[in-house]
């Protein structure tokens, strides 16, 4: 991998695990999904806007087939990932998903876009994915509590992680192959799928005005920060993409996994520290391993 891009994705992992800490802190749900991707759209604007105004008129059936999508990928992956931040441990839940997409990607990468991978590659896969699992509670996935409602969570945590994992896998392969194959930009990969995504969520959201005013005074300040600086993040890994091969890109990513596991256990309260710090280092082996291979 790219010096360059190995830079991009470790930002990028930072600023990852940053505002999805805040979404688990705001507890939303298609509200909050509605309020940042509605702040993306402002935040954003000027340049997607000029940007759009550039490249949009010339695309076709194609390039928005790929972004549409994209669209209805990332809404499954938003609300998965924030019903499943509701109902169980973000330790549990975003490990899971952030393991489970990048394999299921780079999978997708290697038997559909037709990449190549070294035997250190494949390895620092599996040290990122075996990094994952431990950050996750390791073998106590299975036995960690004799309390009934941790059991609960728990498995509630793991089901809503695996299926945020396959949004993620999905995406992955869907805008990959929109920067690298299509040549679309990243920026307008994000600013018009966060587009299509507004019309998506506005319906449900429509429907009880005065519970979206209540959500929005107590989780405004969450929104706006998700909203501004979660599309910075996936820019910068598409970007990265377009200089190194997407079974590469998408499992590097889960260095946040690093991050998350170092502030997300801190700011959250949420238990075996060491195990999960044993799985971080087990991840940043792995993506060494791939920035190497």
């Amino acid at each position: 991998m790219p010096a360059g891009a190995l830079a991009l994705v470790l930002l990028a992992g930072l600023i990852h695990a940053s505002w999805n800490i805040a979404a688990k802190k705001a507890g939303g749900d298609i509200r909050f999904a509605f309020f940042t991707t509605a702040i993306v759209l402002v935040a954003w604007g000027p340049l997607g806007l000029w940007l759009a105004w550039r490249h949009v008129p010339s695309w076709g059936v194609t390039e928005w087939s790929l972004v549409l999508a994209s669209a209805l990928l990332h809404s499954g992956y938003y609300l998965f990932l924030l019903r499943g931040y509701r109902k169980a441990d973000l330790t549990v839940v975003y490990p899971l998903a952030r393991g489970s997409g990048p394999l299921l990607s780079s999978v997708a990468a290697i038997i559909l876009l037709g990449e190549q991978i070294s035997a250190l590659g494949a390895l620092g896969i599996a040290g990122v994915v075996g990094g994952v699992f431990l950050v996750a509670g390791g073998p106590s996935l299975w036995h960690r509590s004799h309390d009934p409602e941790a059991r609960r969570r728990l498995r509630k945590g793991m089901v809503y992680g695996l299926l945020t994992g396959v949004f993620i896998a999905s995406y992955t392969v869907v805008d990959g192959y929109a920067v690298k194959v299509v040549l679309i930009s990243p920026i307008l990969v994000d600013y018009m799928g966060a587009f299509l995504r507004i019309f998506v969520l506005a319906p449900s959201v429509a429907r009880d005005l005065p519970t979206v005013r209540s959500h929005w005074r107590a989780q405004w300040k969450y929104a706006l920060f998700v909203g501004i600086v979660s599309p910075i993040s996936y820019v910068l890994v598409l970007y990265a993409m377009q200089s190194a091969p997407l079974s590469h890109v998408a499992p590097a990513r889960e260095v946040s996994m690093l991050f998350a596991a170092l502030i997300g256990g801190q700011l959250l309260g949420e238990g075996d520290r060491w195990l999960r710090l044993a799985g971080a280092g087990c991840i940043a082996a792995g993506v060494m391993a791939l920035a190497l291979g």
